[in-house]
């Protein structure tokens, strides 16, 4: 990875940090300082796992670390040029707060990928509802400008909470861009109805024909996340004079019930019995083993807030019945009829939805194309290798500017080279 920040290259791999174009000496401590700080540019990298890393079996003073801070400040000349690049969290650690663009040197030569801030998300929305055909009240949201997205619902949303998490907080300034978004609250849980009879899969493509219809567009893109992804494609294939194109990830079209996996479905089955028993209850441990299948390699914030996720969005019973409403659902006779381009891009290593899953939709729906991203997490993170080749594909797709980036990156190495 390289990372362009102010007049500065890191080129992570390399191990080279350049200033205008010419090298910046570090030692090897202050070096892997400045690469922890920007990998996890925007977040606070406490001092304990700042130490760990720079550290793993030592034990150093807190000192050590306070030295190789002040190191990289003069470094990275912030008293010559009044640019801060460090901030200081007193008694708990750093934050690496200058803009950064991420460059995937694994990309086609000349992309450039312009990751998002992630800070905490300034998002503004605009939550509406409207009733389903049996009185369901089902929330929705509109944000952004541009061209419409309409996003089907993944397993367990809340429109509101979300915008605290650190997992979605890449994810929703990308889409909204250059886009307009519309998603919503499945039915069950969120800030839709939760004391409903029907949560059958019917019902779910129901609902988002229903919120298609909201939309003021003649077409647009849809967007599947898991099993939002079925819900996508039976609308691509019973309205495709309305879909533009289709992006679909870590999805599946058959459910778990229909895989053909023994220790899958017994494996579902008992976590069908922990949610009756302690999903809604003050102790994580049950929701902790689905955090542990969606968001294996999360930092200990994305693992608390998805633990979180599922005792404020719905209830026991509510659970229950989306996964059992998720595991006949059979869409694979569809994939053919998909007239739209489809992008799909699947986690290898998802051991929610496995990649083969990905790998099936793709093979079946003409010229679909296939992206593996290097993750067992469901949802990528802004600090894996994966998200910037996630964004890279996503803007290369849906056709989003990238010239401004890359004209700059281009500037650069002229300028170095010459």
């Amino acid at each position: 990875m390289i990372f362009l920040f102010g007049p500065f290259e890191l080129d992570t791999t390399e191990r080279r940090l350049l200033h205008e174009g010419k090298a910046v000496s570090l030692r090897g401590k202050i070096f892997d300082t400045l690469c922890a700080l920007v990998q996890q540019h925007g977040h606070l990298v406490r001092k304990d796992d700042l130490m760990q890393r720079l550290w793993p079996d030592s034990v150093v003073e807190e000192n050590n670390l306070d030295h190789n801070i002040s190191k990289l400040r003069r470094c990275l000349c912030e008293k010559e040029d009044g640019v801060r690049y460090i901030e200081t969290v007193p008694r708990q650690g750093y934050r690496f707060i200058a803009e950064v663009t991420v460059v995937d040197k694994r990309s086609v030569p000349g992309v450039v990928v312009e990751l998002p801030h992630p800070q905490p998300i300034q998002f503004n929305q605009d939550i509406r509802s409207f009733t389903a055909d049996d009185g369901a009240r089902i929330a929705y949201s509109i944000a952004g400008e541009g061209p419409v997205i309409l996003k089907a619902a993944n397993w367990l949303n809340h429109l509101e909470f979300e915008l605290q998490s650190p997992i979605w907080q890449h994810w929703l300034p990308i889409l909204t861009r250059h886009n307009t978004l519309l998603r919503y609250d499945e039915r069950g849980n969120g800030l839709s109805s939760w004391n409903i009879q029907d949560f059958s899969f019917g019902a779910w493509v129901r609902d988002f024909e229903r919120l298609a219809d909201e939309v003021k567009q003649e077409k647009f893109t849809l967007l599947g996340i898991s099993q939002g992804a079925a819900v996508a494609i039976s609308y691509a294939v019973k309205y495709p004079e309305r879909v533009e194109r289709m992006i679909l990830y870590g999805s599946f079209a058959r459910g778990w019930m229909k895989r053909s996996n023994a220790d899958d479905v017994e494996r579902r089955n008992a976590f069908l019995t922990l949610v009756r028993l302690g999903w809604g209850k003050d102790n994580p441990a049950f929701r902790q083993m689905f955090t542990t299948m969606y968001m294996p390699d999360g930092l200990p914030e994305h693992q608390a807030w998805w633990n979180e996720l599922q005792r404020v969005c719905t209830s026991p019973e509510n659970a229950v019945q989306l996964m059992n409403a998720a595991g006949p659902i059979d869409v694979v006779d569809l994939l053919p009829s998909v007239k739209c381009p489809t992008l799909v891009m699947h986690s290898e290593g998802d051991e929610a939805v496995p990649v083969a899953e990905g790998r099936l939709v793709a093979s079946r729906i003409p010229g679909a194309k296939f992206v593996t991203l290097p993750s067992r997490n469901h949802l990528v993170i802004h600090s894996e290798p994966a998200w910037p080749i996630f964004v890279r594909e996503l803007s290369t797709f849906m056709a989003w500017p990238q010239q401004i980036a890359q004209a700059e990156y281009i500037s650069r190495k002229a300028e170095a080279a010459g």
